[in-house]
């Protein structure tokens, strides 16, 4: 066990790295959303992003969340001065939970344009293209700040 311990900053590093690559497609994914949503179904370019999206959801994000999420756990598991009692780190669970609830909503999103369908809204997309970067600013704000 002890060499887990000796292994804690290459964790910490993989998690980091694992949640830039998650939030890198997570905020992508709505604009190419958009961009879809602004092409005729069946067009040339609609297929294209059909592509770009599934290519986006199955190839960075969903291997980068499991990443995040695995090396994060470990974190949890390994680290020296985990106070399982803060409010931070309860806090900072639950936006993970909503960036894991969004990450499911953009996957749904992505099966719903793949087949076509129209009844998301541009409008909507911009909306939840900003939920990513405001939950990873509050996540960031919490680790580093620790303010409960």
């Amino acid at each position: 066990m002890s060499w887990l311990f000796a292994l804690y900053p290459w964790i910490k590093a993989l998690h980091i790295a694992a949640v830039v690559f998650w939030m890198a497609g997570m905020l992508y994914l709505p604009r190419l959303f958009i961009y879809h949503l602004e092409t005729e179904p069946g067009a040339a370019d609609s297929e294209r992003f059909k592509r770009m999206e599934r290519r986006l959801l199955r190839v960075i994000v969903n291997p980068a969340m499991v990443a995040a999420f695995l090396f994060g756990g470990l974190l949890l598991w390994v680290s020296p001065n985990m106070d399982w009692s803060s409010g931070w780190l309860w806090t900072k669970l639950a936006a993970i939970a909503a960036l894991s609830w969004l990450h499911h909503l953009f996957a749904r999103w992505r099966r719903h344009l793949d087949g076509d369908g129209r009844t998301i809204s541009a409008r909507r997309c911009r909306l939840a293209n900003e939920a990513p970067a405001l939950l990873t600013l509050a996540i960031v704000i919490l680790v580093v700040v620790k303010p409960f």
